[in-house]
C-alpha cells in the first residue's frame, strides 16, 4: 500500500471506532424518569381559627436519580389536591443529586382547611373508612451536565396517594414520572 492509502484507511479507521465510542455513549448514557416515592408525613402544625383551619405538614420524599451524571434543580411548588380541588402545595427547594443516587427530601406543606370544609362530607366518609385519595402534581426545572455542556430538562410527576388520615399513614402510591429533555 502507498502512503496515502494508509493514511486513509488510518483516518477511516479513527473515524469509525470514534462513531462506535459515540453510539454506544449516546445508547449507555439515554436519560432515565428520576423515580420518586412518598416515605412519610408528619404532622408539624394544626391551627383552628374559626371559620379557618389551617394544617401544616411535613412530607418525607425519596428521590432517586438513576442517570449517570448529576443533576442540578431549581426550586419548585408541588400541588396537592383533594376531589379535584386545590387542598395545598409543598415547597422543593433548589438542589441538586449526585448521580446514581437517592436522596430523602423533607418538604414543608400547607393545607388550606377552607378548601377541606367544601369537601366536608367526603372528608368525613374518608377518615371514617381511614381511607383519602389525594393527587399531587409537579414540574422540577434543572440541568444535567454533561462535559462542559449543560442540558436543561424539566420533569413533571403526578401522585396519586391512599393515605390513611387518622394517622397519616401512606397506604398506597403510584408516582409516574416524564423527563423533557432539551438539547440546546
Amino acid at each position: 500500500m502507498s502512503r496515502t492509502e494508509d493514511n486513509w484507511f488510518l483516518a477511516s479507521s479513527l473515524f469509525g471506532a470514534a462513531s462506535a465510542v459515540v453510539i454506544t455513549g449516546l445508547l449507555v448514557a439515554k436519560p432515565k424518569d428520576p423515580t420518586f416515592d412518598l416515605v412519610s408525613i408528619d404532622l408539624t402544625s394544626f391551627k383552628f381559627n374559626l371559620p379557618l383551619l389551617d394544617v401544616g405538614l411535613v412530607l418525607t420524599v425519596n428521590i432517586t436519580n438513576p442517570n449517570i451524571v448529576p443533576i442540578h434543580y431549581s426550586s419548585s411548588t408541588m400541588s396537592i389536591f383533594y376531589k379535584g380541588a386545590l387542598l395545598g402545595s409543598a415547597d422543593i427547594k433548589a438542589g441538586s443529586q449526585s448521580a446514581k443516587s437517592s436522596k430523602v427530601l423533607r418538604l414543608p406543606a400547607r393545607l388550606n382547611g377552607l378548601q377541606l370544609a367544601h369537601h366536608a362530607a367526603s372528608f368525613v366518609a374518608d377518615v371514617a373508612k381511614r381511607e383519602m385519595v389525594l393527587d399531587a402534581a409537579v414540574d422540577i426545572a434543572g440541568a444535567a451536565k454533561v462535559l462542559w455542556w449543560d442540558h436543561k430538562f424539566v420533569v413533571h410527576v403526578d401522585s396519586h396517594l391512599t393515605v390513611d388520615p387518622l394517622f397519616l399513614d401512606v397506604v398506597e402510591q403510584e408516582n409516574k414520572s416524564e423527563l423533557d429533555l432539551f438539547v440546546s
